[in-house]
């Protein structure tokens, strides 16, 4: 491996802290240098050798740092990724990319300009229940595919404090930008740009001026539907993966691990890491040639977010195309944005 990549955080709260720095600060083909905060300093707790500096101009006026991680706001991406870009960096940008289809294209527009990666961080591509149910689409034994539905659902009356994600007047907020990107990129990684689709959105908390639900039906060829719900009413569990196909169906409830470990402290080096509990398997029925049910627990892959850290240290150093592309990226932001 050539020389490590050194990265700077644009933000420590909860992003920062679970999904950016355990995997920089234990990937060799990383060192986490720095992050920004402006008030409470926390990251050295954990990182005692980082840099904490108190603004972004800061952070992006240290010379040594390549690559940043845009994680914050997201009516602040398409700003702060231009300026860190300007400023000699490559930049990994957290969901939603931007609020719109033309600033998605300035990005990768400003990127080629200036001769910087544009990559897009979409860890739920590597959720164990995404792995296990692309496993069975891929093995066939489903046969042809009629319906694919992703859930991602939550309980939450209360309407978030942080206003800049429950205000009708900032761009890129409310649940379609915050788990719609999820969705959506789930869809796209496994089947491409759908011939259409249709959107559904609804308000039901009290007081609150974004959609708080909403679905996609996505139509491929050969009558293959995909649906992608979420909605923060949902008080029952709900299945994250649905798959019927001609010859059988597969069932997969959503337990990736991987975010409650790394709350609890848990790195991405540790032999349990991404590794769900048993109980937690798919179930695959299959008919047999004597029109018999066959039912069977199907193991959950191993979840990983490192994959992306890893991809990205290629897309930097080798100049490998990035997993998730700048098609993926347009695509899912016209469906966003409808």
């Amino acid at each position: 491996m050539s020389k490590p990549i050194v990265t700077g955080l644009m933000a420590y709260g909860m992003s920062g802290r679970i999904f950016h720095a355990p995997f920089i600060s234990t990937n060799p083909g990383f060192i986490l240098k720095a992050v920004v905060e402006r008030s409470i300093k926390k990251a050295s707790e954990i990182y005692p050798d980082i840099i904490s500096y108190n603004s972004v101009d800061e952070l992006l006026n240290d010379d040594e740092i390549e690559l940043i991680i845009v994680n914050t706001p997201n009516n602040t991406h398409l700003e702060y990724a231009i300026k860190a870009m300007q400023a000699g960096k490559h930049v990994l940008i957290e969901k939603p990319a931007a609020a719109t289809s033309a600033e998605v294209k300035q990005l990768f527009d400003r990127g080629r300009e200036l001769g910087k990666q544009v990559m897009m961080y979409q860890n739920r591509r590597y959720d164990s229940g995404f792995l296990s149910t692309k496993e069975v689409i891929e093995s066939g034994r489903l046969g042809d595919l009629i319906e694919v539905a992703f859930r991602m659902d939550r309980y939450k009356a209360a309407i978030n404090v942080k206003t800049f994600k429950e205000s009708k007047g900032i761009p890129a907020n409310g649940l379609v930008y915050d788990l719609g990107p999820h969705l959506l990129d789930n869809a796209i990684a496994l089947f491409g740009k759908p011939l259409s689709f249709h959107k559904t959105t609804g308000i039901y908390r009290e007081g609150s001026e974004v959609p708080d639900y909403f679905h996609y039906h996505l139509i491929y060829p050969n009558q293959l539907n995909v649906y992608v719900t979420s909605g923060l009413l949902i008080a029952g569990e709900t299945p994250g993966f649905v798959v019927n196909g001609t010859l059988g169906s597969f069932i997969k409830n959503r337990t990736d691990v991987q975010e409650a470990q790394l709350d609890k402290g848990m790195m991405p080096n540790e032999a349990a890491y991404g590794i769900e509990p048993a109980g937690n398997e798919g179930v695959l029925t299959v008919v047999d040639i004597d029109n018999k049910k066959c039912t069977e627990p199907v193991p959950s892959q191993k979840g990983d977010y490192m994959h992306i850290f890893d991809a990205a240290y290629h897309t930097i150093r080798n100049n490998a195309l990035f997993p998730v592309t700048e098609e993926h990226i347009a695509w899912q932001m016209e469906m966003l944005e409808a």
